[in-house]
């Protein structure tokens, strides 16, 4: 049993380095603050499931300050006493482990909050900010336990609060691009919410990217006094024709008209949402020939009640005349008591919102939609006491908002991942593939995989199969962030041959960066001299080098190596601390197995051998050591690619466990190679998120965690059974066909 002491100046700081040395499962003891800032007291969570015994100690507990008892003599061999001299053993170390306790925590501190008051806390931060009961039990799943906690920074969790309400906030990533494509633009919604004035603005801002004579305006508003004047106005100012649209009119004719003209803004007129013609309305835009996006106008004044009922029906005017209404734009943001109501609208029902209007001018003030100010708007008007708005009130469909608010969650997850992980939207597209007839499998996932993404480098694998298993390891990437690529390369699709597979991955994925599984073969070793292709390869301490004129081992040359550099790194899901030295040495090509294959006798070149010891941060014991042989001379250069290769030795064995998965999962048959992908790329995902210590990915670790309820287990797999579970739910969600789920489309 151990259990460790962290320190750090915050709460958050200390926790971080809990989950890096014992996971997110770890068991927290005692927290405490300090003269430096925090103390947390924890061990590790299967230290305390190896600890329990088969049957309850029937031993009454000791108060933590009697001495523990002398030890039990030791059960004859054979006999019953084994277990009850094993009980008494575990209980004596806890008698001690409390004591420990007890007195690391003298003087007592403060009396630490709970949890929920933590999270209450929170709540009320976005009650008051005008947000309702769905969105905000969705945006606290998951709070980080640091951030609940007496020592809590409110500064961190309001930090914390805001980065999720963003990633939360439905935005488009490049607002900008939605004028980029030629096409019809139609602005609706209910009266007097500025549709007229935004049409200028948007004409305005097509007008400036675009020019004039590829710009038309259209308004079917002939009921509203001075509506079609007010229009004119703006188009002569513009420089770009007007054209009136009559109820009876259809599109095509109009079209006809406009020919040449690439970007239409149509005016609307403006209907309530109550109005049974918004759904003809809906239906003329659509009858033409060329579809027509729509852009759903909205009053960020508007009371909450009002809002729900415009995006409710006027998505459902669109639905019946087969069209998706997905985005939105805020008007009157000025005049807005609150942002919060319209946010949670906005939230809830999945609309992207392209733009926010903020006056009357044209088109100043009219910017494109960034989550990070709109939140910080929306927290800052925050009313204490403000009763809850309309959006909150408890919902006669409580199954059903249960249903939309994991979908969005999900939705909101499976974003973050396809942004943040190279290639994971095509493996979403191939576990999709799982769903077909088998015969038509193997061609759609060519199809799949005929435009990999780029890689900066390659972790290639060693050609043989994995342990227990009768498929080899497929090659992975790594991007020019320096994560992994979770679309994997499949070996049975390369050609044969080192130099062939080289040359193939540069040409087609643009490859610079190689890390081998061993050395190269001669012919390699040539090619990756002639393309002055920076490589590395993992060899064994019985490697043999030529240092200072004698030929010797790795291993017997590793005292004389100088010391590098030292830095934490996660080695086979658990934290480690390296420590990495260098040397000169002179080194040839290995024979022609290729990497990793039977060495030769072959002319030395200039290289450098790299050892690494892997040390637990605790203990001080080494855990495993490791050397590699690269032409690389500096280190700043070399140092990333160790890493990204020490954190690939988990991924076998992850990409194992992920095929065991899969085949209870997908459908029995299921292609070999689709599964092989998944399983590859799952384990890639995995990986990269159990490695990754910025903020984001914590929060996306704490998501998918969530999905496992309070399973515990090790991180490394824990994130990848969620990430099997967020598949699978995904496609249940799907099957429903719920409306407002875009993320999961």
């Amino acid at each position: 049993m151990s259990v460790m002491r962290f320190v750090g100046e915050t709460s958050r700081e200390a926790m971080r380095k809990v989950r890096s040395a014992l996971g997110d499962e770890a068991l927290i003891l005692a927290n405490r603050p300090t003269e430096t800032g925090v103390e947390i007291l924890a061990m590790a969570d299967d230290t305390v499931e190896a600890m329990a015994p088969a049957e309850p100690v029937s031993s009454p507990a000791r108060p933590a300050s009697e001495p523990a008892p002398a030890s039990a003599p030791a059960a004859p061999e054979g006999s019953g006493g084994g277990l009850e001299a094993m009980s008494e053993r575990l209980l004596r170390e806890m008698q001690e482990m409390r004591a420990l306790l007890a007195r690391e925590s003298a003087p007592p501190a403060a009396p630490a909050t709970s949890p929920a008051a933590g999270r209450e806390a929170l709540a009320g931060t976005l009650r008051d900010a005008g947000f309702g009961r769905v969105v905000i039990d969705e945006l606290l799943q998951g709070l980080p336990a640091e951030l609940t906690g007496a020592e809590a920074d409110p500064a961190e969790a309001q930090a914390w609060l805001s980065r999720r309400l963003a990633g939360r906030l439905p935005v488009g990533i490049d607002p900008e691009t939605f004028l980029d494509a030629p096409g019809i633009l139609a602005l609706v919604g209910p009266t007097g919410v500025g549709k007229t004035t935004t049409t200028a603005k948007l004409a305005a801002r097509c007008v400036q990217r675009h020019g004039a004579e590829h710009v038309a305006l259209v308004t079917t508003d002939g009921f509203r006094v001075g509506a079609h004047e007010q229009l004119r106005i703006y188009a002569e100012l513009l420089g770009v024709p007007l054209h009136a649209l009559s109820p009876e009119q259809s599109m095509d004719a109009l079209l006809a008209e406009l020919a040449g003209r690439r970007w239409i803004i149509i005016d609307t007129v403006g209907m309530s949402q109550r109005d049974r013609r918004i759904i003809a309305q809906a239906s003329q835009l659509q009858g033409g020939a060329e579809r027509v996006r729509m852009l759903l106008v909205l009053n960020a004044a508007s009371q909450p009640g009002t809002l729900e009922e415009v995006v409710t029906h006027y998505r459902q005017a669109a639905r019946a005349a087969g069209v998706a209404l997905d985005d939105c734009l805020l008007t009157k943001q000025d005049e807005a008591g609150q942002l919060g109501p319209a946010l949670d609208t906005l939230i809830r029902h999945g609309l992207r919102l392209r733009y926010v209007s903020t006056g009357q001018r044209v088109p100043e003030d009219l910017a494109p939609a960034e989550a990070a100010p709109l939140v910080e708007a929306a927290l800052a008007a925050a009313r204490p006491g403000d009763d809850l708005p309309a959006a909150s009130v408890k919902s006669a469909r409580p199954d059903t908002d249960a249903l939309l608010g994991q979908g969005r969650r999900l939705g909101a997850l499976l974003a973050t991942l396809r942004r943040r992980l190279t290639g994971f939207a095509t493996l979403e597209a191939a576990w999709d593939l799982s769903a077909l007839p088998v015969c038509l499998q193997e061609d759609h996932l060519t199809r799949l995989l005929d435009a990999p993404p780029e890689r900066a480098g390659m972790l290639w694998a060693a050609r043989r199969s994995l342990p227990g298993a009768d498929w080899a390891m497929p090659d992975l990437g790594i991007d020019d962030r320096g994560g992994w690529v979770v679309l994997p390369d499949l070996q049975h699709r390369q050609p044969a041959g080192w130099p062939a597979r080289l040359g193939q991955a540069r040409e087609r994925q643009g490859v610079a960066v190689h890390l081998l599984p061993g050395l190269p073969d001669a012919e390699s070793w040539l090619w990756l001299d002639e393309a002055r292709a920076p490589w590395l390869g993992q060899v064994r301490p019985a490697q043999r080098v030529v240092h200072d004129g004698e030929r010797r081992s790795l291993s017997s040359l590793e005292p004389l190596a100088e010391a590098a550099e030292t830095r934490d790194a996660r080695f086979r899901g658990q934290a480690v601390r390296v420590h990495f030295a260098r040397l000169a040495v002179e080194a040839g090509p290995g024979g022609p197995g290729g990497p990793g294959g039977r060495r030769g006798p072959a002319a030395s070149c200039a290289m450098t051998a790299w050892f690494a010891g892997l040390v637990d941060p605790e203990s001080g014991r080494v855990l495993a050591r490791r050397l590699w042989l690269t032409p690389l001379p500096a280190t700043a250069d070399v140092l990333p690619l160790l890493i990204a290769q020490l954190h690939g030795e988990a991924l076998p064995r992850q990409a194992r466990r992920a095929w065991e998965r899969l085949t209870t999962l997908l459908p029995a048959d299921t292609d070999r190679e689709v599964r092989q992908l998944l399983a590859a790329g799952l384990a890639a995902a995995a990986g990269h998120l159990d490695q990754s210590s910025d903020d984001e990915a914590e929060e996306v670790r704490g998501d998918l965690l969530a999905l496992l309820g309070g399973r515990r287990r090790r991180r490394e797999s824990a994130l990848l059974e969620a990430l099997l579970q967020l598949l699978t739910a995904r496609d249940a969600i799907r099957h429903v066909g719920a409306a407002g789920l875009e993320g999961l489309r």
